[in-house]
């Protein structure tokens, strides 16, 4: 019985030795995001419009 468990013992430490096997490990690529591009978009307004909408509500405001 004590020959049984030292074999068992044995193995089990040699199969956990040989786990790895001799293959080369696999490295997979890093995932890169893809790249966001913006497209600067010009109008010929250029920034106009928003003064004019707040000076046209103060206008308002004021006659009324």
């Amino acid at each position: 019985m004590k020959k049984f468990a030292l074999a068992a013992a044995l193995s089990v430490a040699a199969t956990s030795a040989f786990a790895g096997g001799m293959a080369e490990p696999v490295i997979e690529q890093p995932v890169m995001a893809p790249a966001v591009v913006e497209e600067d978009t010009s109008s010929s307004a250029g920034g106009v419009v928003v003064p004019l909408l707040l000076l046209l509500v103060v206008a308002a405001a004021a006659a009324s």
